[in-house]
């Protein structure tokens, strides 16, 4: 009777622990690594070396590292070598709720002395090589079935046609560069050439659907000959995964501190559907007696030049009264309404350092998804700036 007893236990203590565990990693960090190109679709391909196959190896190596870490959940759009459309790559990332997107290529040149890396945002810019760089990843579209349909009419040849489309960009335009940073700033601590002087904007087509921020990364030229094969090597892929890796954690930490994350209630997995972007309205300031004067600093400030900082708690489309009692106890809270979301803010300082600590506040109250966010002149601006 005895041992019936603890053969029953213990199947419950292990639902039990398997409960936990599960309940603990759904307040992870969640990244969607892609792996470009797949199956018939090889990308560039260059003296036996395929970008298809460069990019699953690194993707894989970077997931296993991510996988390691605390608090880190990792998905994929592909982990074989499998073809998926670039729309569904970015669904795959929605329905992940993911905070953020990295995909993975491999560059090639006509001129094999080409060499270097690159990290692209999602934007419009209108530089020749960088539209170049959005055409060639963007045409693997031609072979998925009724992609006029489906894309509504973009024209891979042109990466302009997407300028006439609805896009997401700039609600994620600031995060996005800072993570694109983090991950130059690794490549260049290892050595590695970065192209172009900074971070580059251009209309890939795989970006702009995915709601969060999300990045597009040339880890290299595999048609240049010594970069080639090292990005075809266990030692190279290591390198590159390591980088890029190291920058997601970094980016994480900084952004979303160290602890626990809520569930944000702007998920993307709500926001597959476009949503058009309005103008942005003010909406309400919390404000005390005691807070107008510095609220009037503030204010001269952020019209003469100087970078303010704030603390965005989160974003939803429910309007929330803006009293203590409803943002556990903080005060000094504004909200903006921006493509049909109310964003609410904590904080207004000129002081970086204060601004850290406003955010260590917001997070010690519960709001573990909150970061920091820039504005100068009135405008919102990237945050690197802003300390710099």
């Amino acid at each position: 009777m005895h041992k019936i007893y603890q053969v029953r236990i213990i199947p419950v203590l292990i639902l039990m622990l398997l409960s936990t565990l599960s309940q603990s990693q759904t307040n992870g960090f969640k990244v969607t690594l892609d792996a470009g190109h797949g199956a018939h679709d090889f990308g560039a391909v260059y003296e036996g070396r395929i970008e298809k196959n460069i990019a699953l190896a690194i993707v894989l190596k970077v997931g296993k590292i991510l996988e390691a870490t605390p608090q880190m959940q990792v998905n994929y759009t592909r982990k074989t070598d499998v073809f998926i459309d670039l729309i569904e790559r970015a669904n795959i990332a929605n329905r992940f709720n993911a905070n953020i997107f990295v995909s993975i290529h491999c560059n090639a040149n006509r001129n094999t002395a080409a060499d270097g890396t690159e990290t692209y945002v999602m934007g419009l810019s209108k530089i020749a090589s960088n539209l170049e760089a959005a055409k060639k990843e963007n045409e693997v579209i031609t072979l998925e079935k009724d992609y006029k349909q489906k894309y509504e009419g973009f024209d891979p040849n042109s990466p302009e046609t997407m300028i006439g489309m609805t896009l997401m960009q700039e609600e994620y335009l600031d995060n996005s560069i800072a993570l694109a940073s983090k991950i130059e700033d690794s490549f260049a601590d290892l050595g590695k050439k970065v192209r172009g002087g900074g971070v580059k904007q251009a209309p890939f087509m795989v970006l702009h659907k995915a709601y969060m921020p999300r990045v597009l990364i040339e880890t290299g030229f595999i048609s240049n000959t010594i970069e080639g094969n090292l990005l075809n090597s266990e030692e190279g892929q290591n390198e590159i995964a390591k980088a890029i890796s190291g920058a997601i954690i970094r980016y994480k930490k900084e952004y979303f501190g160290g602890g626990e994350l809520e569930v944000n209630e702007e998920l993307p997995s709500q926001k597959m559907q476009e949503i058009v972007v309005t103008e942005t309205v003010i909406i309400a300031k919390t404000n005390t007696p005691a807070k107008v004067a510095e609220q009037t600093e503030i204010k001269k400030l952020m019209l003469t030049g100087v970078s303010i900082f704030k603390v965005q708690l989160l974003a939803t489309q429910k309007s929330i009264a803006l009293i203590p009692q409803n943002f556990k106890g903080l005060q000094n809270v504004s909200v903006v309404y921006e493509n049909n979301f109310y964003k609410y803010t904590y904080g207004e300082t000129a002081n970086y350092d204060d601004a850290k600590r406003h955010l260590q506040e917001a997070i010690s109250k519960g709001y573990n998804t909150a970061y920091l966010i820039a504005f100068k002149d009135g405008e919102k601006i990237n945050i690197q700036d802003a300390i710099k």
